[in-house]
């Protein structure tokens, strides 16, 4: 597999290279990692990186601000990283490449691509670049450069709560040693992860007021477009409340609520029953302690949590 991705990126002369909408740091760490390995070891190549910015990761990296018109000249690899199914790919011009990669940890739910590297064991595709990085350093004589070890133990970081999450192995741990080895400022990129604006800080404190905690051991959140705008909080910033309340005792599982406009956006964890199942019947998915969904309304929102308690109430 991992011949097969090096002979198609030798293969092309422009790349481009996407990832899921709303985006976390292995999100970006993959895919600009990755980007930026190509960029050095292939310095003719038209490498670009595509979909929104997220204002609070742009410390990580920032995508290419271009006008994908230029696809049209040529043919052009697409590589999507980090998205388990095309729906959350950011961006739509990723369909007119000539050929599509997909490198992903998600469970394998959407086999869309001409090649599909998906790897579950993996603690986040960060990791799988680091893998696949050495395999071409072998093949290919690539070299790591200090920016792609950052991009790349960044998205590692992210996935595994600093190595906290029990998707962290002893290969994870490997791998994070590899780009270690260059001289990465862990200092700077952990206070830049974990620092918190005032208006943040005051906002985990009502969460942690109002949260409900049922008897079978579910966390329960709504954070509604009024409670987001009385704090000045984006939708994607409010992802840094996920675990706010994971330590409280005798909780298993937990979900999010978060008010759009037209739907609930749901972000779902869990220290013991498998919550994915419930993310996929509910159009999203993810893994199986840590998924994302998507609720048409309250009645949708009352099922979920439905399903959830049963969880928490059979894992008991």
């Amino acid at each position: 597999m991992k011949q097969n991705i090096l002979d198609r990126i030798e293969t092309y002369s422009t790349i481009a290279i996407y990832r899921h909408e709303k985006p976390d740091p292995d999100a970006l760490g993959s895919q600009a990692g990755l980007a930026t390995l190509l960029k050095y070891n292939y310095p003719n190549k038209k490498i670009y990186m595509l979909g929104e910015e997220e204002p609070s990761l742009t410390f990580l990296t920032k995508m290419d601000n271009i006008d994908t018109s230029i696809f049209s000249g040529e043919p052009f690899l697409t590589i999507v990283c980090d998205t388990g199914n095309t729906e959350r790919i950011d961006g739509e011009d990723w369909k007119e490449g000539a050929e599509l990669l997909k490198i992903d940890h998600h469970p394998n739910v959407e086999p869309y691509g001409d090649i599909i590297w998906v790897n579950t064991e993996a603690s986040s595709t960060s990791e799988m670049i680091i893998d696949f990085f050495l395999f071409a350093k072998t093949e290919r004589n690539w070299e790591m450069t200090t920016e792609a070890a950052r991009l790349l133990y960044a998205g590692i970081v992210g996935d595994t709560g600093r190595f906290q999450f029990s998707n962290t192995t002893p290969q994870t741990m490997r791998l994070a040693a590899e780009v270690l080895e260059y001289p990465i400022d862990t200092t700077e990129l952990f206070t830049r992860f974990y620092e918190s604006d005032e208006k943040m800080v005051r906002l985990k404190g009502r969460v942690l007021e109002e949260f409900e905690l049922t008897e079978e051991g579910l966390g329960i959140m709504h954070l509604t477009k009024e409670l987001l705008e009385e704090y000045e909080i984006t939708i994607n910033e409010s992802s840094a409340l996920m675990n706010i309340f994971s330590g409280t005792k005798g909780l298993q599982a937990w979900v999010f609520f978060v008010e759009e406009d037209d739907q609930y956006r749901v972000r779902l964890r869990s220290k013991g029953p498998v919550i994915n199942e419930v993310a996929t019947n509910h159009n999203g998915g993810g893994h199986p302690m840590a998924s994302g969904a998507k609720a048409a309304d309250e009645t949708e929102v009352k099922e979920i949590i439905a399903e959830l308690k049963e969880l928490c109430r059979q894992h008991t």
